[in-house]
């Protein structure tokens, strides 16, 4: 009895220690089970909806791209996809992932599903090996594996996903398998839409084409509700510049789903998808072809004469100079973006971008080319309206003149001959006669001086003013990737750009678009499109008209003023250092007269004569150009020799000549005389314009 009481405190420290042990493992898990469910709870509450919750993104339908009568130019079409969803299988799809296995260990129900589906597709029932480099190269459509190798991918990332076997079938061969449900469980077919450009490689310069979501934009995109792995967006053209409005906004679907990713129930009402908007475009798709017709025959014609391929690239615009609506834009050589429809075939990309003359490459807004003689016509108005010369006022071309000046500031000056394109000279020329003639000599005076004529010059920083008033040093802003700026340089740009002070000679041949002077294609017929329209500078533009899904108009054609250079003072003034002086000016409404009957006096009697004589537009106006450049092919080809250098093909026209609806400009690349290459181009697509207009008038 007294070692049982001896021992009583013992045991009892011991019980207490036990209960003390209870008592910590209890409010330990107590205090976790408050903190899970009522500190943290909402974390672990907002995990638990996570990986039992799943958002769907729904695809919307992207805008269909018109030209203005309506003729498709971009649309949405049906594609046909055969798919397998491995959990609906009638058997275990998870073996067979290596061909040597699928007759041994895949189930024998499924292994009939392959065979027979590949009867019907062509996709072998099993081909290749399972391993991380298929894996990991491993996308639908455009691989070598089987269908078992595929469907064994499938099952181990989403059994209840379906996953494509063969895209773009034939639609009958698609109800054909449809019509076979019962005998192919678990396959499918999937309705998929993809964009068709009925016109094709015609406008494919200004339609462009789609591609998946850049990486580099994958965060913007997404924002904007758009999956990269699974939509497209615009690459070039009207597809890229007007995403936002052709684009629509996909819908989204809440549901729950089990541990394997099978759909269980909606959890909220689903948000619709909201289609994009129509485009409208402002061209005639068949003065597209016209003109894409006319340039390519021409090329063709001159390559076959010469026996030679003197040149492979061009471009054609026509636009409205009253409203800027771009009429035709054919920039060449081009590319097929029907095939580019699905995906973006590496071959032919690389095809593409390898091609020296650059079909993806917009040459008629992204190239710069040294303009020549079109370029004469802000030389011209900034002497008429800067009071070098007068309108009557005449200067002698004997066909070259003299000038004593410095190649480099610290060398003594020495004769240097700028010489006239008409060797013998055209004698006397007024103002009017050296635009239609296109007079070097009468340009070299008015634009650089001529001391012994008593002519100071326009001077190279007003003649900047000038060309930038006709549009030249600036883009345009029209509704296309790309667009160059060209370059109207100054003294200050030669001395930061080249080391060099800026010289005599420089401002002659800037005179005539030559030297450091580039333009693009558009800006050229920009200018012309200026002084056709009395001064008046209309913004270019390819979009008409915004349509909603239904076809209703929600933004209309309005156009666009930019500037009226004879009521606004865009023109800097000068003072005799050649120093601003804060002021500016208009070009007088008078001048832009002159100009405009200097250019029809170009088809009439001057350079352009023989083109037009027999043409059935009779009312037309319109420049010459021949210029002369040395650029990477030329100098590889030993072609840049002072005095026999190769020349680009100019001519910008437009009619009728007293109430203008078109002005055309074309381009040719090593074409030679404008004269004798461009113009023909432009008279034809002039008189196609007229006869498209008689024939919409007689229906």
């Amino acid at each position: 009895m007294n070692h049982i009481g001896q021992n009583s405190p013992l045991e009892r420290w011991r019980l207490l220690m036990v209960m003390g042990l209870v008592v910590l493992v209890v409010g330990y898990y107590a205090y976790k089970l408050f903190d899970f469910q009522v500190v943290q709870g909402a974390v672990y509450q907002a995990q638990a909806d996570e990986n039992r919750t799943t958002r769907i993104s729904v695809p919307t339908q992207r805008g269909n791209i018109y030209d203005r009568n309506g003729f498709v130019l971009a649309r949405n079409v049906a594609s046909y996809n055969v798919t397998i969803t491995p959990a609906n299988l009638p058997g275990d799809p998870s073996v067979g992932g290596d061909a040597s296995k699928l007759t041994t260990d895949l189930d024998a129900d499924v292994q009939e599903v392959y065979r027979k589906l590949s009867a019907l597709i062509g996709v072998p029932a099993s081909a290749g090996e399972i391993n991380d480099e298929t894996v990991r190269l491993f996308s639908p459509c455009q691989t070598d594996l089987g269908i078992a190798q595929i469907v064994y991918i499938a099952d181990t990332n989403a059994p209840y996903d379906p996953m494509r076997i063969a895209c773009n079938i034939d639609a009958s061969l698609a109800m054909t398998i449809q019509s076979h449900s019962a005998e192919l469980p678990g396959v499918g077919i999937e309705v998929e839409a993809v964009r068709d450009y009925p016109t094709g490689s015609l406008t494919a310069a200004i339609v462009g084409f789609l591609g998946p979501v850049p990486a580099g934009q994958q965060d913007y995109f997404r924002a904007k509700g758009f999956l990269p792995n699974r939509d497209k967006v615009g690459y070039a053209g009207i597809e890229a510049t007007m995403q936002d409005v052709l684009g629509g906004k996909n819908g989204e679907r809440l549901v729950e789903v089990d541990v394997s990713g099978q759909e269980l129930r909606n959890l909220s009402n689903p948000v619709e998808p909201v289609p994009g908007n129509n485009l409208v475009l402002t061209i005639d798709t068949r003065l597209q072809n016209a003109a894409q017709q006319a340039l390519i025959g021409e090329i063709d014609f001159w390559n076959t004469y010469f026996n030679e391929i003197r040149s492979s690239s061009g471009a054609v615009i026509a636009m409205n100079p009253k409203t800027g609506e771009i009429l035709a834009l054919v920039s060449y050589p081009t590319y097929e973006n029907n095939r580019m429809a699905r995906f973006i075939p590496a071959y032919y990309y690389q095809q593409l971008i390898s091609d020296p003359w650059k079909p993806l490459f917009n040459h008629a807004i992204s190239a710069e080319h040294p303009p020549g003689s079109v370029f004469k016509m802000p030389t011209a108005i900034g002497a008429l309206n800067e009071g070098v010369v007068t309108p009557d006022q005449k200067l002698n071309d004997p066909g070259q003149i003299t000038v004593m000046q410095r190649n480099l500031n610290n060398l003594p000056t020495q004769p240097f001959t700028y010489v006239c394109w008409k060797a013998e000279g055209h004698g006397d020329m007024d103002w009017i006669h050296g635009v239609a003639n296109s007079c070097d000599v009468y340009f070299y005076k008015i634009g650089g001086g001529y001391a012994p004529d008593g002519v100071a010059g326009l001077g190279p920083w007003r003649l900047v003013e000038y060309a930038r008033a006709l549009g030249y040093g600036q883009k345009t802003g029209i509704e296309l990737p790309g667009e160059a700026s060209g370059l109207i340089p100054t003294p200050d740009w030669k001395r930061i750009n080249q080391g060099e002070s800026w010289l005599p000679g420089d401002t002659y041949i800037a005179s005539m678009g030559q030297g450091y002077i580039l333009s693009t294609v558009l800006q050229v017929l920009v200018s012309a499109s200026i002084l056709a329209n009395d001064g008046k500078y209309m913004q270019p533009t390819l979009i008409r008209e915004v349509l909603d899904p239904e076809g209703n108009v929600v933004k209309p054609f309005e156009p666009k003023l930019k500037w009226d250079i004879t009521k606004d003072p865009v023109i800097k003034v000068f003072d005799e250092n050649n120093l601003e002086t804060g002021e500016t000016k208009v070009v007088q409404p008078w001048v832009v007269q002159l100009a405009k009957e200097a250019m029809r006096l170009v088809v009439t009697e001057g350079t352009a004569k023989g083109v037009w004589e027999n043409s059935k537009v009779q009312n037309s106006a319109g420049k010459t150009g021949t210029a002369e450049y040395c650029d990477n092919i030329a100098r590889a080809k030993d072609l840049c020799r002072r005095g026999n250098w190769p020349t680009h093909s100019w001519y910008f026209g437009y009619a009728p000549y007293d109430d203008p609806e078109i002005a055309v400009v074309a381009f040719v690349y090593n074409g030679g005389e404008g004269a004798s290459v461009a113009a023909p181009i432009v008279r034809s697509v002039i008189e196609s314009y007229f006869e498209l207009k008689a024939i919409d008038a007689a229906k």
